[in-house]
């Protein structure tokens, strides 16, 4: 293991908490082909997999995972790489804990609280 990868793993296994600039959320969007019954279920298997995979749904083809920093980011984005459909575009998006703490959401008209982020004994 890295020096770097052990102080991260020390830092996190003491419950010190970690930087709201290291702390990422990953967003995936896409736009896949939908016009055959065989794409419409290479579609829904990649969707299926991104919500094995932990992402939440937040919309129908925009998907969000919050992740412990860029590394596990990485792996997350080789991860989704995997299952890509042949078809179709698939974004991946990267931003701090920080930056999510200032999205701005509305439901039905009205402005909602910003998420919190998950606790750390939520990422393993």
């Amino acid at each position: 293991m890295s020096k770097r990868k052990r102080r991260t793993t020390e830092r996190s296994l003491k419950g010190e908490p970690l930087s709201a600039y290291r702390l990422m959320w990953m967003l995936v969007m896409f736009d896949l082909p939908v016009g055959t019954d065989a794409e419409k279920k290479a579609a829904n298997d990649f969707r299926y997999d991104l919500l094995d995979f932990g992402f939440g749904r937040c919309q129908y083809s925009v998907y969000l995972r919050f992740c412990e920093g860029r590394e596990q980011a990485d792996t997350w984005t080789r991860r989704v790489r995997s299952v890509l459909p042949s078809g179709g575009k698939v974004y991946c998006l990267y931003f701090t804990d920080k930056q999510y703490a200032g999205i701005i959401r509305f439901e039905r008209r009205q402005r909602k609280k910003p998420q919190k982020s998950p606790d750390q004994y939520q990422l393993f």
